[in-house]
């Protein structure tokens, strides 16, 4: 039996991690020290669009990038900017940025209500392609 459902799990990452606003994230956005970063699935982003200039780092990699001393570490985590998570809603970029947070990276924010919320608001956006699969 479920004793801690997503949305308890959402508010306490929201008592512990920082959480902006769409209207706060949009003042940032430009900033040279702020890396905004979609942890949405990637067919959501050719479904959707994207934030230009947001780094892509799919929920299921983001602790495996994160970790320098991970075969999968990108060095664009290492750059001691800030990091902006943000998902579709707000919910999964709550827990991602908890993730990361827990794990020493900082400093860390998420944005409330997502891309859904940035885009409401009139948030620049672009087309993402879907390329051809690499062949083999």
């Amino acid at each position: 039996m479920i004793t801690k459902g997503v949305k308890e799990l959402c508010a306490h990452a929201e008592t512990i991690i920082e959480t902006w606003t769409v209207e706060q994230a949009m003042e940032h956005y430009g900033d040279d020290d702020v890396v905004f970063v979609d942890i949405r699935d990637i067919r959501e982003l050719w479904r959707e669009g994207a934030i230009p200039g947001a780094m892509h780092s799919p929920r299921g990699m983001l602790e495996f990038w994160v970790d320098p001393n991970s075969p999968y570490a990108k060095e664009a985590f290492q750059s001691g900017k800030r990091f902006c998570f943000f998902c579709a809603g707000g919910l999964r970029s709550a827990l991602a940025a908890l993730a990361v947070h827990d794990m020493g990276l900082a400093p860390v924010c998420h944005m409330r209500g997502g891309y859904a919320a940035w885009r409401e608001a009139g948030g620049a956006t672009e087309e993402k392609i879907q390329r051809p699969p690499k062949q083999a």
